[in-house]
């Protein structure tokens, strides 16, 4: 088995959005722990290369409508979650998932996290044409992304750490 896993998220129409090649460092009970080296690349669909100046780990979990992206410093956005459908696994070196545009974002040394991208939320409701059941179940991931990141629960507050030091 590679350690090497494709992570493509796409938008709901199918399209590629946000992918790049990221190494798998583990799993634990919160998921499986992807690590992306400072100096890396990613890219927006198919356009030109996206340069990542500091190390990040993604978190796919289990059960969830989300994605959680761990930045290393001096990245101001110290955590990112995505809200997307729920991670899914086509083979152990390609995971996939729909990027549904709510991310719930915390600063670096700031205690409250912030939802942000609502009005594309609505937008893309429009657009796609999303089925009641995935608004709602965006919403209720976004939600309890910002009780467990503003209540410093794991692994959102010490966890991801050990992770982002084997890439740092």
């Amino acid at each position: 088995m590679s350690d090497d896993v494709r992570v493509e998220y796409r938008k709901y129409d199918g399209s590629l959005h946000w992918n790049m090649a990221m190494h798998r460092l583990g799993e634990d009970e919160h998921g499986v722990w992807l690590g992306l080296p400072a100096d890396s690349v990613m890219r927006k669909g198919h356009g030109p290369e996206v340069p990542c100046p500091e190390a990040q780990v993604l978190l796919f979990p289990r059960q969830g409508w989300w994605t959680a992206a761990f930045n290393a410093a001096p990245r101001s956005t110290e955590i990112y979650c995505d809200i997307t459908t729920p991670p899914e696994w086509r083979s152990a070196s390609l995971v996939t998932m729909v990027d549904l545009d709510l991310d719930v974002i915390r600063k670096r040394g700031e205690p409250t996290p912030l939802l942000v991208d609502e009005d594309e939320f609505a937008e893309h409701q429009v657009r796609y044409g999303y089925p009641a059941d995935v608004i709602d179940q965006a919403a209720a991931a976004a939600q309890w992304l910002m009780r467990q990141v503003g209540d410093g629960a794991e692994p959102f507050t010490t966890v991801y750490r050990g992770w982002l030091a084997q890439v740092e």
